[in-house]
């Protein structure tokens, strides 16, 4: 991929993580402090849609596959460095959300990498054999 290519899911990247940081500030007492079929139905959708997505800008970007799991780190990478700041100042970045809410967030948080990348992973592999 060309640099001007990864400067751009870089900045995509970051402008996801910033609307999903105020998103959460400001609504994820509700996913986040509620009941525990609320919290699971969300747990298990988020990760499918933020993967959805992100393959929606990875084919918006005519992205082989052969380098989606370059590109999805990419996407990731503002986020998961933007996250690490955000759940050790829990409750100056969030205030709605109660500090002992923090590890459910954490695990929403790596639930959702975890398959986002995992996908883009398995697509990358396919394409190599």
């Amino acid at each position: 991929m060309k640099i001007q290519e990864c400067m751009l899911l870089l900045s995509v990247g970051l402008i996801i993580w910033i609307l999903g940081t105020i998103y959460f500030a400001y609504a994820g007492h509700r996913v986040l402090e509620t009941t525990p079929a609320r919290y699971w139905v969300s747990f298990a959708i988020s990760p499918i849609i933020s993967a959805a997505f992100c393959i929606l800008i990875l084919r918006w970007r005519h992205i082989a596959p052969s380098n989606w799991a370059v590109a999805m780190l990419l996407l990731a990478i503002p986020g998961m460095v933007g996250e690490a700041v955000v759940l050790s100042h829990l409750g100056t970045f969030m205030p709605r959300i109660q500090e002992a809410s923090g590890g459910r967030y954490g695990a929403f948080l790596f639930a959702t990498y975890a398959v986002v990348l995992g996908i883009a992973e398995f697509a990358t592999l396919r394409c190599a054999r």
